[in-house]
């Protein structure tokens, strides 16, 4: 058996509102391997974005560990978080968080901004191959503003890959898209898992759920499912049944 590639134990976060406390995570505990595509659910409160900032290295547990490629997290310091997040994790957010005045290309360079090793040429070239990887390569020198909301949501899937990162986390990555994009969004997920990528998503969606490989639903703290799907949608299937031909999709 495979070493996890994040693994939590105990995993407990309490916030103080004064004197009282609120336990948002109670003592969670499961693996997450590499080539794993999870999708986490949960209503408003369940712990499910708690859990998802702690293994972002966005926060810190209260109490337990967490380990990510290997490495105990859980002591680590702001520098070394951000160091760690820099290297290892992709985002990918609802809105998508591009910069309205910079190109698609430029977008994507961002992450590299900060990694002195990495010179101008590399950088861009980095960038390119990662738009390509998206299907959005013909579009890598177009402002934000001249691109979908799927597009849009494609530059930022290419920014979260050129670190090459261990895990990609995407909190509601098809909220604000339609149907149609939303499918071809998850297409784009599942190419890039059965490439060997690892990807975790929040979605309050079931049927963009379904696209994953397994599903884990939070409530009040605590994991109350973790099962793998078993009817798993393939998004080529349902834009296909949404009448959307081939060359649209490899376009939006």
């Amino acid at each position: 058996m495979p070493a996890p590639l994040i693994a939590v134990k105990n995993l407990e976060k309490i916030y103080k509102m004064g004197e009282v406390e609120v336990h948002a995570l109670c003592g969670i505990s499961f693996d997450i391997y590499k080539k794993d595509f999870l999708a986490i659910m949960g209503a408003s409160g369940s712990g499910k974005s708690t859990f998802m900032n702690i293994i972002g290295c966005l926060d810190h547990p209260s109490r337990g560990d967490f380990f990510l490629d290997g490495v105990n997290v859980s002591t680590m310091n702001k520098n070394e978080l951000a160091e760690l997040r820099n290297k290892k994790i992709g985002f990918i957010f609802q809105s998508f968080n591009i910069l309205p005045r910079t190109s698609a290309v430029e977008n994507v360079e961002l992450p590299l901004l900060y990694n002195s090793s990495v010179g101008n040429k590399e950088r861009r070239e980095r960038a390119y191959n990662a738009l390509k990887r998206v299907g959005l390569a013909d579009r890598a020198n177009s402002l934000p503003n001249q691109l979908s909301g799927g597009q849009q949501q494609r530059v930022a899937i290419a920014r979260a890959l050129i670190n090459e990162p261990v895990v990609m986390l995407a909190d509601e990555p098809t909220g604000n898209l339609d149907s149609k994009t939303s499918y071809e969004i998850m297409e784009i997920f599942q190419q890039l898992n059965e490439k060997g990528s690892t990807i975790v998503i929040v979605t309050h969606e079931p049927d963009i759920a379904q696209f994953a490989l397994g599903n884990i639903i939070f409530k009040d703290g605590k994991i109350i499912s973790n099962h793998p799907v078993v009817n798993r949608k393939t998004a080529s299937s349902e834009l296909i049944k949404l009448n959307v031909p081939v060359k649209e999709q490899a376009a939006a």
